[in-house]
């Protein structure tokens, strides 16, 4: 049986990247190696896969990302748990719903709330942003236990 090969330079290209096959019913993905593998090279072809590294990787579309997740926008609270109730397992939700309300009004880390609207929204016409959501919880949770001391001119973590 021959060996799978492809030119050095479309292998090199093909391993940027996550490539993924379209979700199931369940909004499972299989991951693919179409460098790799031949029946996943196939599907490339076909155009089947998606890629879910690369688009990330240029200036321009880090810029539209950076856009799409950073608008300023403000919901009440009881959106913000209906939010939480739907992206997030119920053992976590009073935690990120505390944090979420500290960011809201605190300086360094409203953007993090902001991005965590913004990714709950997007998610709700795309699917893949629920994982930036969930991050821009850690995010904020992070921020909000930094503090700037002014005499150290640096930041300070408090635990």
């Amino acid at each position: 049986m021959k060996k799978f090969r492809l030119p050095r330079k479309t292998k090199k290209r093909l391993r940027k990247g996550l490539w993924f096959y379209p979700p199931d019913e369940k909004g499972g993905s299989l991951m693919a190696s179409p460098y790799r593998s031949q029946e996943d090279y196939d599907a490339y072809k076909k155009g089947e896969l998606r890629n879910l590294g690369v688009q990330h990787n240029s200036r321009k579309h880090q810029n539209e990302f950076r856009n799409k997740i950073d608008k300023e926008i403000k919901v009440t609270d009881d959106v913000l748990k209906n939010y939480l109730d739907d992206l997030m397992a119920k053992e976590f939700r009073d935690w990120a719903f505390n944090i979420l309300v500290k960011a809201k009004n605190h300086p360094k880390a409203k953007s993090s709330y902001y991005n965590f609207v913004n990714a709950y929204l997007l998610h709700k016409n795309d699917g893949s942003f629920g994982n930036v959501a969930c991050l821009a919880v850690d995010r904020a949770e992070e921020l909000l236990k930094k503090r700037y001391d002014p005499s150290k001119k640096k930041q300070i973590t408090l635990k």
